[in-house]
């Protein structure tokens, strides 16, 4: 049985693109430095709820609108959150699943053609040899036994390829839907830190003694 399309390939590259989907979204925030050391921003979380828009005619909020978005056309939600450079991402992962899935259920259906056809031959009382079978691959086989495993492995295949477009359009949905929330997040973690000479107080009726003080500033 000729095959010439392996998932193993495909299905490590699908598991690259989420992991850089989701290095993007987690890149994708607003970092805000403020001159007041003793002072950290804390956005409110619920901003991103808060804010609603019309899609259809419906009041949504942001992250329900992109999710929406990416739900009726994949893509739509990373542009909506000014993502472009996902697009790419987004467009590969789907065309490569897109690809896996047309190829073995065009693979699929020419077997059980093939099949068909030769019961068929064979019930009329004329039947003819697998080299006469219609279709380049499955007319290559050597029996009817091979025919029958090579139906059996496209569609196992056609099936596990039907799963992966599924997992790859929910991805895409729950990225638009993090990203927007993320949109209007203020987070940072760069510390900085500095040592300065200090009077720190003693107890009781001593002198104040001298030291240096640890400072950590969040920006």
């Amino acid at each position: 049985m000729p095959l010439k399309f392996q998932p193993r390939g495909l299905l490590i590259w699908l598991v690259t693109l989420v992991m850089a989907l989701s290095t993007l979204t987690g890149q994708a925030q607003t970092v805000t430095e403020g001159p007041d050391s003793a002072r950290v921003a804390t956005p409110d979380v619920n901003d991103s709820l808060r804010r609603t828009e019309k899609l259809f005619g419906w009041r949504v909020t942001r992250p329900q609108k992109a999710a929406l978005l990416a739900l009726v056309l994949p893509g739509s939600g990373q542009i909506y959150n000014h993502q472009y450079w996902k697009l790419p991402l987004v467009y590969g992962g789907l065309g490569g699943v897109g690809y896996g899935l047309v190829f073995y259920q065009t693979r699929y259906r020419e077997y059980v053609d093939g099949k068909n056809q030769f019961i068929k031959a064979q019930n009329a009382g004329a039947p003819i040899p697998l080299a006469d079978l219609k279709g380049s691959n499955v007319s290559q086989e050597t029996s009817i036994t091979n025919v029958q495993r090579g139906i059996v492995f496209y569609r196992r295949n056609r099936d596990t390829f039907i799963a992966y477009t599924a997992v790859i359009y929910g991805i895409t949905i729950l990225d638009a839907l993090v990203a927007a929330h993320l949109r209007d997040f203020d987070i940072s973690e760069d510390i900085s830190m500095r040592l300065d000479p200090a009077v720190m107080p003693s107890s009781s009726f001593k002198q104040p003694a001298t030291g240096l003080a640890l400072t950590f500033t969040l920006k």
